[in-house]
């Protein structure tokens, strides 16, 4: 299922229910999140700004943003809130969903949270100005399958957690 999305902020938010936004442009675990999502039927809200197809549109959105620079992280930010899980690597987004009550999970399986999430953001600034400086080229290393198997085990943890009421 393919829905068009603009950023109009909403007059009511959404009940608190437990889904799943994965920033998706660029994720490498949305296999993983769909295995986890079909053991729970949870809602998974695919949010790109080019198309892509998800498996069964039952519980799974691809949400089509426009190309405005950070678009998809605006309507994941703007819809996510408490009980919800993203899947995010960018930094920036974790903070702001942080902000809004929403567990954070990187697709290495790292939990980013409220107490860390300066230390984070500042790591980011900072490889980002060796980068403009030409000192880092590099980018992270090639998702390994034991990152695979640690961000599997930590969603599942969160989304038992939540239900929990953790």
């Amino acid at each position: 299922m393919l829905v068009r999305c603009s950023l109009r902020p909403s007059a009511s938010r959404r009940p608190a229910v437990l889904e799943v936004f994965v920033d998706a442009d660029a994720c490498p675990v949305k296999d993983e999140i769909y295995r986890v999502a079909y053991r729970y039927t949870l809602t998974v809200h695919v949010v790109a700004n080019q198309s892509m197809s998800v498996p069964e549109p039952e519980h799974f959105r691809a949400v089509l943003v426009g190309d405005r620079f950070d678009e998809a992280d605006d309507w994941i930010a703007e819809h996510a809130g408490a009980k919800d899980i993203v899947i995010t690597a960018d930094i920036l987004l974790a903070a702001r969903c942080l902000a809004t009550g929403a567990r954070v999970l990187g697709p290495r399986g790292r939990v980013f949270k409220d107490e860390t999430i300066g230390e984070a953001v500042a790591a980011r600034e900072a490889q980002q100005y060796l980068r403009e400086m030409g000192l880092n080229a590099g980018g992270p290393p090639p998702l390994e399958e034991r990152d695979r198997s640690r961000f599997a085990q930590r969603l599942d943890q969160l989304v038992q957690d939540i239900r929990n009421g953790k």
